[in-house]
């Protein structure tokens, strides 16, 4: 009986070490590495939050070579959508870290929605991966340590336009949104090309929705109708409803010399530029400027899955995020935000615009743009932006923005 009783604790013992056996470490190391991916998957800005929603998963897929395993784990991505509504992105993020458990987030697409976001990663001590959302203010004096952005800013879209623009005699009226976005850019814009010698006449600052711009427009015609010398409006807009073309259509520059000009737009605000061969500007990316072997891939594939058209400016901006978190998670060999933190800082990764460089002293990802001159092709839907050059980091030298 005793020797039965002994026999019965021996098995049991030797089946729970057996259990252990299996679950450690390899169970473990299985578990799956959560990401929340938040965009704005409706409202105004769908289009670009739906494109860096599926460049984040290609960026993945590129980087682990099709396994979506990074460190032997599985890589799970919870999307959820932003809706552009600041307290719901809020919300969400919150959700995130506190119910699914996710490792680290990325997003958003809205500069409001990612300002109402900041304080979430401190509360919680968990990395957010600001992509796409563009304003300056998101790496500023609100910000945290958990906060790394590796979209474009404000002053990459400023300063790269200025130097496609500015030059001393030149007078320039702008047009942007009344929102951290467009305010933000307007401030660096001035900056950059007063410094160049040209001149900020009016700033037009309307709201998000706007669909009449008579009244903008004869403030500016106002303004600018008896200036000498080269004119300018310049337009910084997100999203649809860009008034480009209805600009356009009020004859500025036949009627008062003001000529239309702005920076690169995702293909479909391309359609709008046909009218528009010749101009220049900046852009965060078109498809065919960038010459490397990613992008080449990123083409590739997306028009094989996506019925031959090209990838977009936030595709780019999808993909240039996950190789981000990609090389971080290698690089500090867990998920662990400590580890995160100091694998970031400074790092160095390819994307398919080219190198970026995140900045240690305040997390905003050093990036190429590209100067570009529009070309109508009568066989292509929209303006194509051909590559004048490459606008390199140096020669961008993007001021701290804390």
């Amino acid at each position: 009986m005793k020797k039965n009783y002994v026999r019965q604790i021996f098995q049991g013992v030797t089946l729970v070490a057996m259990v252990f056996a299996l679950v450690t470490p390899t169970a473990i190391a299985a578990e799956p590495i959560k990401i929340a991916n938040i965009e704005a998957l409706s409202g105004p800005f769908e289009q670009f939050g739906n494109q860096a929603r599926v460049g984040f998963k290609m960026g993945l897929e590129y980087a682990t070579n099709g396994t979506m395993k990074l460190l032997g784990r599985p890589v799970e991505i919870i999307v959820k959508d932003s809706q552009i509504k600041p307290a719901i992105g809020k919300q969400l993020l919150t959700e995130a870290y506190k119910d699914d458990k996710v490792d680290l987030a990325v997003g958003p697409t809205s500069s409001a929605v990612a300002m109402a976001m900041l304080p979430v990663p401190q509360e919680f001590k968990k990395i957010l991966v600001v992509e796409p959302a563009v304003s300056d203010t998101i790496t500023g004096k609100d910000s945290n340590r958990y906060v790394f952005k590796t979209s474009r800013n404000s002053s990459h879209d400023a300063i790269g336009n200025a130097l496609v623009l500015a030059r001393p005699g030149i007078s320039i009226a702008t047009v942007a949104q009344d929102y951290t976005f467009g305010r933000t850019f307007v401030g660096i814009y001035k900056k950059a090309v007063e410094a160049k010698g040209a001149k900020i006449v009016i700033e037009e600052f309307l709201p998000i929705k706007t669909v009449d711009f008579t009244a903008s427009s004869q403030r500016i015609i106002k303004a600018m109708k008896d200036l000498k010398g080269e004119k300018y409006l310049f337009l910084n807009w997100a999203g649809k409803g860009n008034p480009l073309k209805k600009f356009h259509a009020m004859k500025l520059d036949e009627k008062y010399g003001i000529k239309l000009t702005t920076g690169g737009n995702i293909i479909p605000g391309l359609k709008g530029f046909k009218p528009f061969a010749g101009m220049e500007g900046s852009g965060y990316y078109y498809h065919t400027n960038p010459d490397n072997k990613m992008n080449d891939w990123l083409i590739t594939e997306h028009k094989k899955r996506f019925k031959g058209m090209p990838p977009d400016f936030f595709h780019c901006g999808g993909f240039a995020a996950a190789m981000f978190v990609a090389e971080a998670i290698k690089k500090a060999g867990s998920t662990d935000t400590e580890a995160l933190i100091a694998a970031m800082e400074g790092l160095e990764w390819m994307t398919p615009k080219g190198k970026m460089i995140m900045r240690k002293e305040d997390h905003q990802a050093l990036q190429p743009m590209f100067h570009f001159k529009l070309k109508v092709d009568p066989d292509v839907a929209w303006a194509i932006p051909e590559l004048v050059k490459v606008q390199t980091i140096e020669e961008l030298n993007i001021p701290l923005t804390r």
